[in-house]
């Protein structure tokens, strides 16, 4: 996991002493800077955004960091790499939801006090499937047949567009003998 610490990035792109991240101006900067490193790094990289130096953040800087990197991210933009929030106080929390959902994104986040949590939009069986991926760590499309009483191929289907989402990381493994994926919380 690569972590870019959010206030580091600010003092160094804005440099007016300020925590606070606000305006869709000063989150454009920001998020230029973070999509120039973001290309640097190897494919299959999770990048941690740090918020636990920020003080508030307003609904456009939400949108313009966060719904923007995260849009981009899922039209493969920065190749096959990952974003998970981390750091976030309830403010920054609250605006980010709002942001994410009004585009119908998603991202996986954890909070201040270390809670893993989903931010934004996703149905309730996705929701369900990646609720039980965080618990058990990580799992094949028959690991999660047996366990959710599903079909093989509406596992399958699941775990890959929880996949396409960049909420979890895909692998192959080799098990008796051959080849499957697995699929990892961030």
């Amino acid at each position: 996991m690569v972590t870019y610490n959010l206030y580091k990035i600010l003092k160094d792109e804005i440099g007016n002493g300020s925590t606070d991240l606000v305006t869709r101006q000063s989150g454009g900067l920001i998020r230029e800077k973070i999509e120039d490193d973001i290309m640097k790094e190897q494919e299959g990289s999770v990048i941690a955004l740090d918020f636990t130096e920020i003080g508030i953040m307003d609904y456009s800087c939400a949108d313009e960091i966060v719904a923007k990197l995260v849009s981009r991210l899922l039209s493969s933009e920065y190749g096959e790499k990952y974003i998970l929030l981390k750091g976030l106080n309830e403010n920054q929390k609250e605006n980010i939801e709002v942001a994410l959902e009004r585009k119908d994104l998603a991202v996986m986040a954890e909070m201040r006090n270390g809670e893993k949590t989903l931010m934004g939009s996703l149905n309730n069986y996705l929701r369900e499937t990646l609720q039980h991926i965080i618990m058990n760590g990580k799992i094949a499309a028959k690991d999660l047949s047996e366990a959710m009483g599903l079909e093989s191929n509406t596992s399958g289907t699941r775990l890959l567009n929880l996949h396409k989402k960049r909420l979890v990381m895909r692998k192959d493994e080799t098990r008796s003998g051959g080849k499957v994926w697995v699929y990892e919380s961030l």
